[in-house]
């Protein structure tokens, strides 16, 4: 496995979009919050081609829902290298990681995430944040779920959405470091589908992070 998650360079200006949108306008206030423990540390890469992965012949139910067990199934007989369990481990690691420098504002660390039209989407976020003063002091709490709600199998391109059901502790500051919304003792959940993009048997052993969105 390799330490970056390398994303596609060539994503459409509307995704960029839907990530600002999704990321850049929640705050997780807008729902109830409950108290969810604290989160395990997931593993630290999106899992990479490895040739002496074993075959997942048959996914459990708990890691794909059932409309996306034939491209599952497809993924595998394509390429026998493929393990779900792997996968999903590196998903919630690209999702942890991804989210935290976003909430930072760390824009060296998404410079090496994500494509450049997605950090422009980002970092026009940030801005908006540095503009009005605020910062986030948010906590991944706990990843409930993470499932592959659909996958497909196009030639050689492979792509999965996984869809996270997390607890987010959501805090907003002002410039004086005082806490203007949330809390950091309760987590409100979130839900998102973010969809991984990667050709088959090429050189390039990253899953691409190609989309985001709120999960219904």
């Amino acid at each position: 496995m390799t330490v970056g998650i390398v994303l596609l360079a060539m994503i459409a200006l509307f995704v960029g979009l839907r990530l600002y949108a999704v990321l850049g306008q929640r705050t997780g206030h807008e729902q109830q919050p409950v108290t969810r423990p604290e989160a395990k540390p997931a593993a630290e890469t999106l899992p990479a081609k490895t040739d002496s992965s074993p075959a997942s012949a048959e996914p459990s139910g708990f890691a794909f829902d059932q409309g996306a067990a034939s491209g599952v199934r497809a993924i595998i007989a394509a390429d026998a290298s493929f393990d779900v369990a792997r996968f999903l481990e590196g998903a919630q690691a690209a999702y942890k990681i991804i989210l935290e420098a976003f909430w930072a504002g760390d824009g060296a660390a998404l410079s090496r995430l994500v494509s450049p039209t997605v950090r422009e989407a980002f970092e026009a976020a940030i801005a908006e944040r540095d503009t009005a003063g605020h910062k986030l002091d948010n906590r991944l709490v706990a990843i409930e779920r993470a499932a592959i709600d659909d996958a497909s199998l196009n030639g050689r391109v492979a792509e999965i959405d996984v869809r996270f059901d997390a607890f987010v502790s959501a805090v907003t500051r002002n410039a004086e470091g005082e806490m203007i919304a949330g809390s950091m003792t309760d987590a409100v959940p979130t839900n998102d589908i973010w969809t991984f993009r990667r050709t088959l048997r090429s050189d390039d052993p990253n899953w691409l992070l190609v989309d985001t969105d709120a999960a219904a």
